[in-house]
C-alpha cells in the first residue's frame, strides 16, 4: 500500500503489477492451488484474493488503477512445478540461454488441449475478480524463445512459419476471456511487431524496446504505451544477476547486465515519448501522421525485481520515477519547445525528494544538500 502510496503523490494514475514470471507465482488462483503453494517462494510471499482486492481497492481510492499481468506464453516455466506437461523445455542447463531470456528456462505449450483446458480453469477464476477494479488486463507476450518449441512435444519446430499462428491462436483465446470480463487487452510489443500477429483494434500494444517501436506501433493503427528501456528501466545498472560460469568470468567482466548503465534522473528526464518521435518527416523511422498522436495513451516508467525487494525498493525507485512522471504530465520542454534547466529540474526534484522522505519514503539522494541550500546550485562549469 506504500507503494501506491507514493505512486499517488508522484501523479502517477496506473499500477501494472507483472504477477508472475519464470521464478515464482506468487498468486493465489483458490480453482488451481498448487500453483501458488507450489510455485510462490513461501505460502506468505503470495497474494491471497483478498489482499489483491484489497490491493486494487486501495488503489482505486487514490486514484491509482492497479492492474495485473499474465505473461505468456514466455516466462511461464514456473508452472511445471504444480503441472510439468504444460510447459516445453523446463529448467534445461547449462544451456539455458537457448531457450529462453533468463533461467530457468521453459515456455507454455502451443498446440496441447491440456494448456488451453489450464487456461479455462485460469480465466474463470481469476478475471471476474479483478474486473470490478480495473478496465485492462495484461496477457505478456515478450521474449518468446522459439527454439524452447523445438523441445515442445505438441510442436517440435524452432520455425517462425509454425509458431506464428499457434501464438495467435492463443493470444485470441486469452483476449476473448478478457473482454468477456469486460476488460481491455494488453500485449507486449512482439505480439504485433515481431510475430506479427492480428490483433484486435481495442489491444494495446507495450512497447520497451526503442522509440522506432513506438512509431511502428501507431503506424499500424495500435494503441501504444510508450517506455523505452534505454531510457526508462530503473533496475539496470546494478549488475547482472547471473554469475559468470567458473571456468570462463572474464568474457562476462565487468558484469554488466544487458541494459547497463543505470538509468540517472537527468537521463530519465531527457526523454520524452512524444518529444522523440516526428510528425513532420515521413522517412523518419520515428514518423507518425499528426492524426495519431492520440494513438499514444501515455507511459511507463518499469522496475523489474530480479535485484529489487522491499528492502531497496524505494531508494531504486524514488525519485527517479518522479522525474518520468513530471515529463508525461509536462513534458521536458517548455511552451517555446526549448528543454527545461536541468538545474532547475534539479532543484525542484531535490527538494521533492526532502519532502517524500519525510512521508516515509526511502528515496535515493538527488544532490548533496548544499545544492539545495545554495542559490546558485551544483551547475557543471563546462571546462571539463
Amino acid at each position: 500500500m506504500h507503494t501506491i502510496d507514493v505512486l499517488a503523490w508522484n501523479k502517477f494514475n496506473r499500477l501494472r503489477l507483472h504477477a508472475t514470471d519464470a521464478q515464482s507465482w506468487p498468486l493465489d488462483i483458490p480453482a488451481l492451488p498448487e500453483l501458488s503453494t507450489k510455485g510462490a517462494y513461501r505460502k506468505e510471499l503470495s497474494y491471497s484474493p483478498q489482499q489483491l482486492v484489497e490491493i486494487q481497492a486501495y488503489g482505486m481510492y487514490r486514484g491509482v488503477q492497479v492492474y495485473i499481468e499474465i505473461d505468456m506464453p514466455g516466462h511461464t516455466s514456473v508452472i511445471a512445478l504444480a503441472y510439468p506437461g504444460l510447459i516445453a523445455a523446463y529448467n534445461i542447463q547449462p544451456n539455458w540461454s537457448t531457450y529462453a531470456a533468463e533461467p530457468p528456462s521453459g515456455s507454455l505449450k502451443l498446440n496441447s488441449s491440456a494448456v488451453y483446458e489450464f487456461l479455462h480453469t485460469l480465466w474463470e477464476d481469476l478475471l471476474p475478480r479483478l474486473a470490478p477494479y480495473s478496465a485492462y488486463f495484461h496477457t505478456g507476450g515478450d521474449e518468446v524463445n522459439p527454439n524452447a518449441y523445438s523441445l515442445d512435444d505438441t510442436v517440435r519446430s524452432n520455425q517462425t512459419s509454425v509458431l506464428q499462428p499457434l501464438i495467435q491462436t492463443l493470444v485470441d483465446y486469452n483476449h476473448d476471456y478478457v473482454r468477456a470480463a469486460g476488460m481491455t487487452p494488453i500485449v507486449w510489443e512482439e505480439m504485433l511487431l515481431d510475430w506479427n500477429l492480428t490483433l484486435g483494434s481495442d489491444v494495446i500494444v507495450q512497447t520497451w524496446l526503442s522509440d522506432e517501436s513506438v512509431a511502428k506501433t501507431v503506424q499500424k493503427g495500435h494503441k501504444v504505451l510508450a517506455g523505452n528501456y534505454n531510457y526508462w528501466y530503473l533496475d539496470c545498472g546494478y549488475g547482472s544477476w547471473v554469475d559468470p560460469p567458473p571456468s570462463t568470468t572474464n568474457p562476462y567482466y565487468p558484469y554488466n547486465e544487458y541494459c547497463t548503465p543505470l538509468k540517472n534522473w537527468h537521463l530519465i528526464y531527457s526523454h520524452s515519448p512524444f518529444a522523440s518521435l516526428s510528425t513532420t518527416n515521413s522517412s523518419s523511422a520515428t514518423y507518425i501522421p499528426p492524426s495519431s498522436l492520440d494513438l499514444i495513451l501515455g507511459g511507463e516508467v518499469h522496475i523489474w525485481s530480479e535485484k529489487t525487494d522491499p528492502v531497496n525498493f524505494d531508494a531504486v525507485v524514488w525519485p527517479r520515477a518522479a522525474a518520468a512522471a513530471e515529463v508525461l504530465w509536462s513534458g521536458n520542454q517548455d511552451a517555446e519547445g526549448r528543454n527545461r534547466s536541468l538545474v532547475e529540474v534539479g532543484k525542484r526534484l531535490g527538494v521533492w525528494r526532502e519532502r517524500m522522505v519525510e512521508r516515509g519514503v526511502g528515496a535515493g539522494v538527488v544532490q548533496m544538500v548544499w545544492c539545495t541550500q545554495d542559490e546558485r546550485g551544483c551547475v557543471a562549469d563546462g571546462l571539463g
